[in-house]
């Protein structure tokens, strides 16, 4: 590589800044109140000088207090006071600009916080109910099955059964002097009381609530029940809660977007920001949540265009199943990625060890040994006892349905019930997207959707009785009913689509990826555990459906929702190359620590253990020297057992959430905490490390081929905050730790060059500097990465199955993009197959052979007689050639 010494605080400007092309390149940013947007602008010179063309910044709007993420919205019409505020983010986008950066701005459209003290459109109802003229903002069954709740809202928020909280005197109605309006105080919530509700009498007199005497009491709960709400025990949120949440997080409020009111004002910040052109795009939260996904990207997308220059940037959080395809009538730029960070994630694994690492896993035994199995199992359980007021609903309303037509009086809730648990089950995708008016819909795609559905259906009705089979045959008549959207059947089409997400997302990533283990690193959202590699054909066949529908899709390989950090995959997809060498260290290590679990009361099962070994594996510091500092071995082992302790509770096999089994937990802490006491032999943890060290080159090179294919291939790759450095991170929050960025900035400077950064790869300026210099390439020819074809380029010779090449072309000019995959019996202690060791292997660029290449990364110029791998890759494990004529 060729430094280039440039200092954070001096600008550096991109040919052009044009809000009417998709960004360059963006850096994901995580905004909360230890990072704001005045920090954010503090790293503008350092992501100015690393080369990307955009901040891509988290929620800003107002947000619970102490929020670290901003999803829990409470007002969508002003910038958080907690960042900034509006003046901060003007400051942010004016220092942006200078620098030749725009801003790309997440958007929540699917829910709100259902604080009454924060959220004043969610205080109103609560305190009008149905006459509140924010009441169909919100996703609220005001007439739900349970007729106590008719005309209420469900607030399942007391610590403790209904009358007990009474009893305890944790209600009081509070005074406020300034105002003399009375509320409803529950510790920190505020709950108003209906206009009205309060007797006269009992006005500015404590002693008529006094909750400790049997007649306060009765007075307070006269009170309550006069109001527009019920409040009652968390615990029955699963049952009996009667509004949309987000999955099953019961504090959040699906909100309508459907509602052109809702639209309106819950976009009108966005839209001026576009207008005063302090963003240039957005980025969808949880789209699947909606009722009509389609429609309200069709409907932004129209509001976007009005608002700002011709197309600004939209994409949406969407998981794709294995051959599903975005629809191309959302009018949208493409997803955020998850996609793109399931193939490049899966080229670079080996099918080969497939076969061992299943047999690994079904000798621990007690889990499925196949993930449709785990899938299904937890689509099951799922709702059964965490979904259960969703599911209840919808076979109340089917049966209700049912019950009025003399067609159709016959079936049962009973029936209905089990035809629809089978066809969820079967249902391959998160969700389909049936609506009223089909006329809209891409004809291709809606024949695709129906496929899939009269598929699913076929796989329930394997399993179910003649009434069930029809009253599965129902079901499907609702889900394609064209009658309009008020009606009874589509109401009840919505709510079996919003079912869909949910379920998909709480029984595989939430669930079934804490069950089945045989390799995490393919336990990843957007992923398919079933699936542990992916031909480099299928990949190039991907990348090139991807240039032609997609080609300013973001490209993902790390997220704020990822289960595993982008390096800790790459080191983890090492084993996929020797699980013989894996399973045998693993036998060995159950061996070792068979003593510790003997003197543990209760012992973690074998797949837990399993699973342990291969998160400490992955998430093993890239110097084992780090954990000799002082503290530093406690640190890595409190993150791992934070790890743990989320995974056995999403397992939601030894308890969960709300029922943890405490003793289970303790164990599999103290088998973690155990393994770092020193033995014979320097303990167990020093073992695990010593396997690390073998693996850790050549998962090295995995990621240093990751970042170089995201980075070229079709799409708008996005770097999330700090992952230039290597990224051994766990799932949040862990994820989500805060970032070094003096020393990003103090490694980005450094004036060593590739023998050096090579040499000393662990501290991560090697793949620091790989982004760097690809990016800075993206600058000079962005026309070329933005818009080029793309084509697959064939490798020969005896390591060809460890190249995977590619060209992206516009005209006279092209890009080659170079990796080596595959490492793990080539290279030794650094990421690099020695050059001797490619015997000849090359690549053929076609016809039309340039008067040479320049590598963008060395500078070194190669002839076009062939590119020999022995030449090409000499210097890193990673080449990007660029055509000189």
């Amino acid at each position: 590589m060729v430094p280039v010494a440039v200092r954070a605080d001096t600008p550096v400007q991109p040919a052009t800044r044009d809000a009417h092309l998709p960004p360059r390149a963006t850096a994901r940013l995580q905004l909360h109140p230890g990072f704001t947007l005045g920090d954010a602008a503090g790293i503008v010179g350092y992501y100015a000088t690393l080369g990307v063309s955009h901040l891509y910044l988290s929620p800003v709007t107002e947000a619970r207090p102490g929020s670290t993420h901003g999803y829990d919205v409470t007002d969508f019409t002003r910038v958080r006071e907690a960042l900034g505020g509006e003046a901060a983010l003007h400051a942010l986008a004016q220092r942006a600009h200078q620098a030749g950066l725009g801003l790309i701005l997440d958007i929540v459209p699917n829910h709100m916080a259902a604080d009454a003290t924060h959220n004043a459109w969610w205080r109103d109802v609560l305190a009008h109910g149905q006459d509140s003229q924010h009441a169909t903002y919100f996703d609220i069954d005001w007439q739900p099955p349970d007729a106590t709740l008719h005309g209420k809202v469900l607030v399942p928020i007391l610590g403790h059964p209904y009358w007990e909280t009474l009893a305890r005197g944790d209600l009081r109605v509070v005074w406020t002097a300034a105002s003399g309006a009375a509320s409803l105080r529950y510790f920190e919530h505020d709950f108003p009381l209906a206009p009205e509700s309060l007797p006269r009498h009992a006005m500015m007199d404590a002693a008529w609530f006094d909750a400790t005497h049997e007649t306060g009491r009765e007075h307070l709960h006269a009170l309550l029940e006069r109001q527009h709400y019920r409040l009652a025990w968390w615990r029955t949120a699963a049952a009996a809660l009667n509004r949309r949440r987000f999955f099953e997080i019961s504090d959040l409020v699906g909100i309508r977007q459907e509602d052109p009111a809702v639209f309106a004002a819950t976009h009108a910040l966005v839209f001026r920001l576009l207008r005063e052109r302090i963003i240039d795009g957005v980025r969808v939260d949880h789209v699947d949540g909606l009722a009509d996904p389609a429609g309200y990207c069709r409907q932004l997308r129209d509001c976007l265009d009005q608002h700002a220059p011709p197309c600004p940037w939209l994409v949406v959080e969407k998981i794709l199943a294995p051959g599903e395809i975005l629809p191309a009538d959302w009018q949208v730029d493409g997803t955020t990625g998850y996609d793109f960070m399931d193939e490049v994630a899966a080229v670079l694994h080996s099918d080969a060890g497939a076969a061992a690492l299943n047999a690994l896993w079904r000798q621990a035994g007690r889990r499925p040994d196949s993930y449709p199995v785990a899938v299904a199992d937890a689509r099951r359980q799922i709702l059964r006892h965490h979904l259960v007021i969703e599911f209840e609903t919808a076979c109340a309303r089917l049966h209700a349905c049912a019950s009025a037509d003399p067609a159709t009086r016959d079936l049962t809730r009973a029936a209905l019930a089990q035809a629809l648990t089978g066809w969820l089950e079967a249902i391959p995708v998160y969700r389909s997207y049936l609506n009223g008016d089909p006329a809209r819909r891409d004809a291709a795609a809606l024949r695709a959707e129906q496929a899939m559905l009269d598929e699913a259906a076929s796989t329930a009705r394997a399993t179910l009785a003649p009434e069930q089979a029809a009253a599965l045959d129902f079901i499907l008549a609702c889900l394609r009913t064209r009658e309009p959207d008020a009606s009874a059947l589509a109401q009840i089409r919505r709510r079996l689509q919003q079912l869909m997400p949910a379920l998909a997302a709480k029984a595989g990533e939430d669930t079934a990826f804490y069950r089945y283990g045989p390799l995490l690193s393919r336990n990843e959202v957007g992923s398919h555990p079933a699936t542990m590699a992916l031909p480099v054909a299928d990949f190039h066949a991907a990348m090139a459906r991807r240039q032609q529908s997609f080609p300013h899709a973001m490209l993902a390989t790390a997220t704020h929702d990822h289960k595993r950090g982008e390096d800790a995959r790459m080191r983890l997809a090492v084993l996929s190359e020797v699980p013989q060498e894996w399973a045998a260290a693993v036998r060995a290590w159950e061996v070792e620590g068979a003593a510790l679990l003997a003197s543990l009361p209760q012992v973690p099962d074998a797949a837990d253990r399993l699973m342990l070994y291969q998160s400490l594996v992955g998430a093993w510091p890239m110097s084992s020297d780090t954990l000799e500092r002082d503290g530093a071995r406690e640190a890595f082992l409190d993150r791992i057992a934070q790890w743990q302790r989320k995974a056995i509770r999403e397992a939601k096999l030894h308890g969960n959430w709300t029922m943890p089994n405490a003793a289970y937990e303790a164990a599999c802490d103290a088998f973690l905490h155990r393994l770092a006491v020193d033995g014979p032999h320097g303990g167990l943890l020093a073992r695990i490390g010593q396997f690390v060290q073998r693996v850790a080159p050549a998962g090295a090179m995995n990621g240093l081929a990751q970042v170089m294919i995201q980075l070229t291939a079709p799409g708008v790759p996005d770097r999330y905050q700090g992952c230039e450095d290597w990224d051994l991170s766990l799932v949040d929050p862990d994820n989500r730790r805060p970032v070094d960025y003096a020393r990003l900035q103090a490694q980005l400077e450094s004036p060593a060059g590739c023998p050096e950064w090579l040499a000393d790869w662990r501290d991560g300026r090697i793949k620091q500097q790989i982004v760097r210099h690809v990016l800075m390439a993206r600058r000079t020819h962005e026309a070329l990465f933005r818009d080029g074809d793309y084509q697959p380029l064939a490798a020969k010779g005896p390591l060809a199955d460890h190249v995977l090449a590619f060209a992206r072309t516009l005209g006279e000019q092209q890009a080659v993009t170079v990796v080596s995959r595959l490492g793990a019996t080539l290279v030794a202690d650094v990421p690099l197959v020695p050059p001797a060791r490619w015997h000849g292997t090359m690549i053929e660029t076609g016809p039309g052979q340039a008067r040479c290449w320049v590598d963008a990364l060395t500078g070194q110029v190669f002839t076009p007689d062939g590119l020999r791998m022995q030449h090409v890759l000499a210097a890193l494990p990673v080449a990007l050639l660029l055509r000189q004529d």
